[in-house]
Parts: C-alpha cells; structure tokens; sequence
C-alpha cells in the first residue's frame, strides 16, 4: 500500500518540482480546483500593479504603443500556439469563451449553408457545458439548424451526411472523459461535417494538437489550466483553410483591417485577428502573460510530455488511495480509467440515500467539509438520481502546482470526513450560490 513517505519521495523526483514555486498557493491549502479556476502565479500581482501604476497610471494611453497593448493578444496567442498544435499568427487570446463560441459557430454555420444548404443539424453532447448549449441554440436559431443532443456512445453513429457541425468538448467538465479528437474529426470529416472543439478543460492538460487533428475551430479559457485570473481572456484559433471565408458576426472595430482608418464601412482583418471584436482588457490580458510565461518556463522541464505523464501519475494515484482508504461510502468512479479517454481530472460519485437523513448522495457536504479542512475540490449537480448523471465530487490535478504528497494528504482527509460523519453538519449542508 503507497504509503506519504512513497509520496514524499515521488515529489522529491519530480522534474517539475520548481515551478510550483512560481504560485501563491495559500499555506495548509491542496489546491484540487485548477479545472475551475487556477491558482495564482506569484508575478501576477506585481504585473498588475505594473500596467496600473505605469502603464495606465504614468503612461497612459501611450501604452497602447509604448507597453504594446495594441499587438497583446495576438502576441499572446503565438506564445501558446505550439501548445495546441497550431501555427503562428492562428491563434488570439480575446473576449470569453461563451463569445468566441457565438463566432466560431457562426463562422461555421455560414460556411455550411453555403457549401451544403441541405444539412440542419448541429450536433452535440447531452452532457456539455451548458454555455456551450446556450449558445448552440441561439446559433441554431438564427441558422436554422436543429440542436441534436447525444450521449457519448451515440456519437459515432449520428455523423451522418444530415449533419453540418458537431460541437464538442475534448474534455468533459462533469466526468473528465476525453474525446479522441483526431478519430472523432476524420469520421466527421469523412461525412462532410465541421468540427467546432471546446478546450477548455484541455488547453495546458492534456495533448493537443489541432492542426494534427484537421480541427475546423477550436475554443477555450484560459483561467483553469493556464491561470489567467479569474475572466481572464479566452482564445480562440481557426484553421488557416477557413479563416478568412467569413466575417465573425460580431464585426467590431479591433477585427477590422485598418481600425485606425475611422472608415464607416466594415473590412474584416485577414487572419485571425478578424476574430477580435472591441477594444482588449490590458489588465486582464497582461495578468494572463504571467500564466502564459510559466508555460513556456516548462518547455525546459519537458513540455507537455512531462506535464502529462504527471497528470496520469496523480489522478492514478489518487484513484487508488480512495479505492484502498474509502471503501464502504459508496463512492463511484466518473471518470474513465483508461489514459486515453482521461482529462486531468477525477470525478467521484456517492450513491443516493447516503445523504442527510437518507435524502440525495451528500456529495455537495462532503466537498463542503474538505474545503473547511483546506481540500478544495468542487461539486457538479446531477439530475436527481432519475437518469445516468449523478451528483459529482470532482478533483482537478494541476501538474505545475499539484504533488503526490498532496495527493495522499487530500484522500486521508476523505477518509476522515467520511469515517466521522462531519459532512453531515449544518454548514456542510447549506447550499452556496457558486458550488
């Protein structure tokens, strides 16, 4: 049985060791909840106290040439382009997520009523993050596109020559379960299907190569994995074969070919930056360098080969102390065991009637009474118990910043949470506007 000891010396091994010390992780804290928001890099708050004080504050609007605000997220976006597997000058760092969705699917629903007007149909998964799916039906809306909802094993068969885009998270937020994306986009292709990737759950965890995949867009934040701060800017990336084919619906003047011209008539920018909209966040987007930067530090320690081969070593780990440590409280595994349909997250279910007074799973308190003990994971509803998606305790593993050491101190906390029977007080089970 691993044993701290074990796990001390693993962290004594470790190659990446020396960039956790690149964060401001809170003392008597294990930070589990990078999927969800990051920790923050040390630089980042001289960085913002810089563009504050000097940038905005002495330099004003000079910054835009002298600090290079003008050029940021494109700057931005090459910096972190090989990480996806994308060239230079592909790739932005603007806007939300939910936004750069909003133009990637517009993009690609213009494109696909002009080379298959017959096709009505976007697809995506049942279990997608819900912005996505809000956003697919607006789209579908104004497009006339039907919104075709799947579960993962009904994928495959429903790309059909009916079908203009699949939508689809690499990683899914709930279970951690990866798509093959490479697989998945040449089937689609093979039927004349664009493909629009979510990578927020991927960008800085796990592989990604887009270009490598034939991806058509692809999406995703960057205040989980990259540690932007929390709204920070999301990006967004096109493949060079469809870029300049339309305007992004939301033609604002960053994304026009001479945006200092002042002309009334709109002329999207070729390339990527004709996906930028309004005037950029420099604080924000300044803050994001430094997460950005810590990226780039890791190319010397191994790059994502390293970052990966961790990420495995620790969501295995942890899967095998809570199977050993927590036995008979009714945890289940969510998230797939194989390394190629895992994210860098565990997803842990409880049964239902083990919750307060035998009401639901009472996997929300459990969280609850790990965070009070310094163990921040988070908690994803389910549907009641009534289908296939259960209450989630979810863990996400942050390569950079997360040890073994912390693996095995997080999963004896579990253990005593759910000998004790602590979840089961008062405070435990008040539920908070932000879970």
């Amino acid at each position: 049985m691993t044993t701290l000891q074990d796990c001390q010396a693993l962290d004594a091994q470790d190659p990446l060791r020396a960039l956790r010390e690149r964060f401001a992780l809170p003392q008597g804290v294990i930070y589990l909840d990078g999927n969800s928001l990051g920790a923050q890099p040390k630089a980042a708050a001289a960085r913002a106290a810089e563009v504050v004080t000097q940038e905005w504050g002495q330099d004003l609007i000079t910054s835009w040439n002298k600090a290079g605000w003008i050029s940021l997220p494109e700057r931005l976006g090459n910096q972190f382009a090989p990480w996806l597997g994308v060239g230079q000058g592909e790739l932005a760092f603007t806007d939300t997520t939910s936004i750069n969705l909003y133009k990637v699917l517009s993009a690609a629903a213009r494109i696909a009523r002009e080379d298959a007007p017959g096709r009505k149909k976007l697809i995506s998964e049942r279990s997608n993050f819900p912005t996505d799916l809000y956003i697919a039906q607006s789209v579908c809306q104004e497009y006339g596109l039907e919104l075709v909802l799947l579960e993962p094993e009904e994928i495959a068969g429903a790309l059909q020559t009916d079908v203009a885009i699949s939508m689809l998270t690499h990683v899914n937020y709930r279970t951690g379960a990866m798509h093959d994306m490479a697989a998945v986009t040449a089937a689609a292709h093979a039927k004349g299907i664009l493909c629009v990737w979510d990578l927020c759950h991927s960008a800085g965890a796990v592989p990604v190569d887009l270009k490598g995949a034939d991806a058509d867009f692809a999406v995703g934040c960057s205040y989980k994995y990259l540690n932007g701060g929390p709204g920070a800017p999301a990006f967004v990336w096109a493949h060079p074969r469809l870029i300049n084919r339309f305007w992004q619906p939301l033609s604002g003047w960053f994304g026009h070919a001479e945006p200092f011209k002042f002309v009334p008539d709109y002329h999207p920018a070729q390339g990527i930056q004709r996906y930028l909209c309004g005037t950029q966040p420099m604080i924000s987007m300044s803050v994001l360098q430094c997460g950005i930067d810590i990226y780039t530090e890791a190319e010397a320690f191994g790059g994502m080969a390293a970052l990966r081969k961790k990420s495995l070593a620790l969501t295995d780990l942890f899967i095998q102390l809570v199977q050993e440590r927590c036995q008979g409280h009714g945890l289940g595994l969510a998230t797939p065991r194989e390394h190629a349909a895992r994210g860098s997250q565990v997803c842990l279910t409880r049964e239902e009637g083990l919750g307060v007074n035998g009401q639901g799973s009472g996997a929300y308190a459990i969280v609850q009474a790990l965070i009070a003990r310094g163990v921040i994971g988070d908690f994803r509803k389910g549907d009641g118990g009534t289908g296939r998606h259960k209450d989630i305790l979810r863990f996400g593993f942050t390569p950079l910043y997360v040890g073994f050491a912390d693996v095995w101190n997080s999963v004896e906390h579990l253990r005593q949470v759910l000998e004790s029977g602590e979840w089961q007080r008062p405070e435990f089970n008040t539920v908070h506007a932000v879970t």
